[in-house]
This record gives structure tokens, C-alpha cells and sequence, in this order.
């Protein structure tokens, strides 16, 4: 049984004027061969991006790209056809597959957007390309733990070609347990706030890798938003 902290001020970092990140892992031109990924999750960006600015139109192919949005909104555009904004508790999930490709841009003129950038290399290659989009603004605003993606949509998540169970976090004060399997994966990102994890300080912006617990018990809780990637390999 292990846990694995990594602290936020230990991830690379970047700064392009228009965007600002942390990466969890190697990305981009940061590049730590200890931190290539947790089993099949490749990346953790955190992503400030500036008003009126964003990524250009670029290719990807054969990764599960999750974004979850934070505070703001986020432009997107694919060549699947798909144009959407991308608000506040919106969960994108954008399945590359055989190749697709597309932009994201803040179009506001007064506020940064803030989000968080995901992939997950795929179950299965070369899949026909496809998009979901679902708002948790109303299901996530609660105390607890709640599902945002998993591998068959349960509970109203969005559906993705991987074995993860994605959750966020809102806690305060009170103890929770999740109960997972000793084969499983479970990395516990901290958006905002404090919280002990099987006795483990972790502040905001901290990540751990969690291998090997039956339960994970979160306690003293201080106002914490946190993602938990539940996976099973």
C-alpha cells in the first residue's frame, strides 16, 4: 500500500503570457521521466487562459481528451462539426481516435478561464471520432463525491473509451471513505482547499497516486474541490 504526493509546487510549470499551467506530468516541453503518466492517465494540465486568447486549430488522434471547466468559458471547434461553449461545471469529452482536429479559445474580453486538461490513452485504437458535452453545475454542487465520467455513462456521466471513474470532490469538515479495489489506479487532484487523505496533507494544486488501499479516507476537510480518477487496470 503506498501513497505518492505530488505537490504543486514540484510540477512544471509554464508561462506564454496568454497561458499559464502546471503539468502533473511530462508535457509540452517539460519533460521528468518519473512522471510520464499514472497508468493509462497521461495528463493533469492546469490551464489559466487570457481573455481573447487560446489554442489554434491542431491534430490529435488515438487519446480521451477530458476538459472540465472551472471558472469561465471555453470556445470549441472540431472537425467533426462541433462548435459549443464550454461553461463553469461543463465536462467536454472529446474521443480522437482515428484523428480529429479542433480549437479552443476564451471569447471573453474580461475574464481568464480557468480548467483542467485530461487524457487518457485509449481502451481501444483507431475508434470512429466522437464528442460529448454534459453541465454538473446542478449535480456536483452538493457535499460528497460525484460521477462526472465513467466507461458506460452510469449515473448521467460522460461516456469514454477507458476503465475510469472520474469524480469530483466538494468537501468540508466531515469524514468520507471511497472504497476501491487493491488492483486499481486512483490519482486524487486538488483544485481549491485542504484536505487529509489516509492522513496525507494535501493543499491546493497537489496530486497523489494512490496503489494498493482498500478505502480512501478523506478528513479534515477545508473547504476542498478536488477530481479523483478512479481506474481499473
Amino acid at each position: 500500500m503506498a501513497i505518492a504526493v505530488r505537490k504543486s509546487e514540484e510540477r512544471g510549470q509554464a508561462d506564454y503570457g496568454w497561458l499559464k499551467t502546471k503539468y502533473s506530468f511530462s508535457f509540452a516541453n517539460y519533460y521528468d521521466p518519473r512522471f510520464m503518466g499514472f497508468g493509462f492517465l497521461r495528463v493533469i494540465n492546469d490551464d489559466y487562459i487570457a481573455e481573447g486568447k487560446g489554442f489554434g486549430t491542431h491534430p490529435h488522434d488515438n487519446m480521451e481528451i477530458v476538459t472540465y471547466v472551472l471558472n469561465g468559458e471555453l470556445e470549441h471547434k472540431d472537425s467533426m462539426g462541433n462548435g459549443s461553449i464550454i461553461r463553469s461545471g461543463d465536462v467536454q469529452r472529446m474521443s480522437a481516435g482515428t484523428g480529429v482536429t479542433h480549437s479552443e479559445f476564451n471569447p471573453s474580453k474580461t475574464n481568464p478561464v480557468k480548467l483542467f486538461q485530461i487524457w487518457f490513452t485509449p481502451k481501444k485504437l483507431d475508434i470512429e471520432p466522437s464528442y460529448e458535452q454534459k453541465n454538473f453545475s446542478d449535480k456536483t454542487q452538493g457535499e460528497g463525491f460525484h460521477l462526472i465520467v465513467s466507461s458506460d455513462g452510469q449515473e448521467g456521466s460522460v461516456k469514454i473509451n477507458q476503465d475510469v471513474c472520474v469524480y469530483v470532490g466538494h468537501l468540508n469538515h466531515g469524514c468520507y471513505e471511497h472504497p476501491t479495489r487493491l488492483s486499481n489506479k486512483v490519482w486524487v487532484q486538488v483544485a481549491n482547499g485542504s484536505v487529509d487523505v489516509n492522513g496525507i496533507r494535501l493543499e491546493k494544486g497537489d496530486g497523489a497516486a494512490i496503489h494498493g488501499e482498500e478505502r480512501i479516507k478523506f478528513e479534515n476537510a477545508n473547504n476542498v474541490k478536488l477530481i479523483m480518477f478512479d481506474m481499473f487496470v
